[in-house]
């Protein structure tokens, strides 16, 4: 565990601060721990990412969709790639409407909340400090190998985008894109990234329409049993953002099948 990653972490629940703990184990070798020394709580650090997420933790929508993305992690990236060819976009190209959105940096700390597999991580300066999210192990592993492949580093990390392990306006750039369109609780969990954003800081959201969601997931042979027969249609979640925050703007592309939303925290902000 990175030293600087660990001064930014901090019990979900509480936002007290964690220190590292480490166990010997009685037939040899040794585990790792993070642990909130005013509770206890532990929160195990499984081949080198932190858990901040226990299985009895996740609830509803999430649960359904953390199986999700848990089963097709395996082939996420050869599905990008193809839809990539046949859509005659790089992946770049794909992404570029939220990507143009950010306001990028040779330096400071990155968090991208729905980290997946971390196919936004190359876009990025190799100087920024990245830090990536996700309620699924399968995508994280991808993630990690990922990274191993492209020489890159980034701070992994397992939880809920409702409950951020990170303590109070640490980050310069907080993104996220896939997912929040089915989150338990899209408002906690945008007002979690304005919290550990810095003041002044652009804060950008991006999903897929209703549009996109009909006419491609939906008809995906058994992954479009996770989005048919749903009981709200998808939509930005614009009427969630808290009235304080400032320049909010709502746009879409790639012939309105994805949304992008932005907006700035201001630079004296108080969350309830």
């Amino acid at each position: 565990m990175d030293e600087g990653a660990l001064s930014l972490l901090c019990d979900p629940a509480t936002h007290e601060r964690l220190e590292l703990f480490r166990e010997s184990r009685s037939h040899g070798g040794e585990r790792f721990f993070l642990v909130n020394p005013r509770s206890g709580q532990r929160f195990p650090i499984r081949e080198g990412i932190p858990c901040f997420l226990e299985p009895s933790e996740v609830s509803e929508s999430n649960r359904k969709y953390q199986k999700f993305y848990d089963r097709i992690a395996p082939g996420y990236d050869a599905a990008v790639r193809l839809y990539s060819f046949f859509s005659r976009r790089s992946l770049k190209q794909m992404r570029q409407g939220y990507l143009d959105e950010i306001e990028m940096k040779e330096t400071g700390r990155v968090l991208e909340v729905s980290v997946g597999t971390g196919l936004n991580i190359p876009f990025f300066p190799r100087t920024v400090e990245f830090y990536g999210l996700d309620i699924s192990w399968g995508m994280l592993q991808r993630c990690r190998r990922n990274l191993r492949r492209w020489g890159r580093t980034a701070q992994l990390f397992l939880g809920a985008a409702e409950a951020l392990p990170f303590q109070d306006e640490v980050f310069d750039v907080v993104f996220h894109f896939g997912g929040i369109n089915f989150f338990s609780d899209r408002s906690r969990a945008i007002m979690e990234m304005i919290r550990v954003a810095k003041p002044g800081a652009k804060i950008v959201i991006s999903d897929e329409t209703e549009k996109h969601v009909k006419s491609r997931y939906e008809k995906v042979p058994v992954a479009g049993k996770y989005f048919r027969n749903r009981k709200e249609t998808v939509s930005a979640p614009i009427a969630l953002v808290p009235a304080s925050m400032l320049d909010v703007r709502l746009k879409e592309f790639r012939e309105g099948r994805i949304y992008c939303l932005t907006f700035r925290k201001p630079q004296i902000c108080s969350l309830p």
